[in-house]
């Protein structure tokens, strides 16, 4: 049985205050692979002392906790998800989402890298998902 949000966060030594389980609740809804500014618009109106900044706070404690996964699009794009296990990415360069596919693997030659440890492989693919490219 799945557990619930607020024995989630307890499990993970997280107080369950209303602005962490609000947020995460939105994040395991909506599946939308969604940034600080998209979840502070949704949750702004129910939560209305909310901040950006109490948000951004939130996500950072969720990632170092373990619970919730950033997901890097950009240089200066992070977005957030609850799906922990090992997946990539493909990034609709028309519209903008983000979808979860499965695993892509490559075959790297490590040479040059001795001595370094790789502890994560991160794909992201980019180009047109297939509604976009039914539209044009």
């Amino acid at each position: 049985m799945k557990k619930s949000h607020v024995e989630l966060l307890k499990d993970h030594g997280i107080s369950p205050s209303l602005t962490r389980i609000e947020v995460y609740n939105y994040l395991d809804y909506n599946r939308v692979h969604p940034n600080v500014d998209m979840i502070y618009k949704k949750l702004n109106k129910k939560l209305p002392t909310l901040s950006k900044t109490t948000v951004y706070n939130v996500l950072k404690l969720f990632v170092e906790t373990g619970i919730v996964k950033e997901v890097t699009v950009g240089s200066q794009e992070a977005r957030y998800e609850v799906i922990l296990e090992e997946h990539s990415h493909f990034k609709c360069e028309v519209c903008g989402k983000l979808y979860d596919i499965p695993l892509v693997k490559t075959e790297h030659n490590f040479s040059g890298l001795e001595g370094f440890s790789v502890n994560e492989e991160v794909v992201l693919l980019k180009g047109i998902c297939p509604s976009c490219q039914q539209k044009h």
